[in-house]
């Protein structure tokens, strides 16, 4: 159970941090600005987190591969 709680967290950081970061800055961006726009919070986070994705995805990957042959092996050996 924690590797799959580790798994999730490296395989789902990078795209929550960034989520956050780009979400603060359109935040702090309307709280000067006082434009209140919604599709201004969600555009540029779907195009942050895709590129995210898209950079991070084989690392992504990778850990999700690896903690799937490790549950695989243990069923194999009957845990």
């Amino acid at each position: 159970m924690q590797m799959a709680i580790w798994t999730i967290i490296f395989a789902s950081g990078p795209a929550v941090v960034v989520a956050m970061v780009v979400g603060s800055g359109i935040a702090l961006f309307q709280a000067l600005t006082q434009v209140q726009e919604i599709t201004l919070t969600f555009i540029p986070k779907i195009v942050a987190i895709l590129m995210t994705i898209s950079f991070t995805g084989t690392f992504m990957g990778e850990k999700i591969f690896k903690f799937s042959m490790f549950v695989f092996e243990r069923v194999e050996n009957g845990f």
